[in-house]
């Protein structure tokens, strides 16, 4: 297998609730990463079925003539369903003890058990070009830590809105590289 898959966080939204919409900064966001993204190959689009990560990535979609397909396993992970005071410290924890769960939350095992199940999903179907995936900061950063468990806390930490980075999947390894600015590797 020789795939190439581009992780994608969405643009700047007004909100972290699921109809929230992009910022005036976020649409024009989106437009940038079409033409960032208009010649790397992609052939399919996964999204979230959130509105951020959807409005996100439709100036691409409607410029290559592409379906954007949602998938449920793509949308955030809830860390906890109470406010949590200092919740970054709380985020860091679950990214030091994945089985760490929170009341109401998932635990970054299983964020990230649902979102690679997603992924495989995606790499299942029939050989296709690059796929374009779109989600969001904490859940992204753990599918980035599926393929390289060295990934955690200052991944997600240093995550701009919205984000790239490209997985090359040849056979079992896999390659990744933040292209969003370029070069850098994580």
């Amino acid at each position: 297998m020789n795939t190439k898959l581009y992780l994608i966080r969405h643009c700047q939204a007004t909100g972290q609730e699921p109809e929230a919409v992009l910022t005036a900064d976020g649409a024009r966001q989106a437009g940038r990463l079409a033409d960032f993204l208009n010649d790397a190959g992609i052939e399919r689009i996964v999204s979230s079925p959130f509105a951020r990560a959807i409005q996100s990535i439709e100036p691409l979609a409607h410029r290559l003539r592409l379906e954007i397909t949602t998938d449920p396993r793509l949308q955030e992970r809830v860390l906890s369903s109470s406010q949590l005071s200092n919740w970054r410290e709380h985020l860091r924890q679950t990214f030091d003890d994945l089985d760490l769960r929170f009341p109401g939350g998932e635990s970054s095992r299983e964020a990230m058990q649902r979102g690679s199940a997603a992924v495989q999903a995606i790499l299942d179907q029939k050989p296709m070009g690059a796929t374009a995936i779109i989600s969001h900061g904490n859940l992204l950063t753990l599918l980035l830590k599926h393929f390289a468990e060295t990934i955690g806390f200052a991944a997600w930490e240093s995550m701009t809105t919205p984000d790239v980075f490209c997985v090359q999947l040849v056979e079992a390894d896999a390659s990744i590289t933040r292209i969003w600015q370029p070069g850098s590797k994580i």
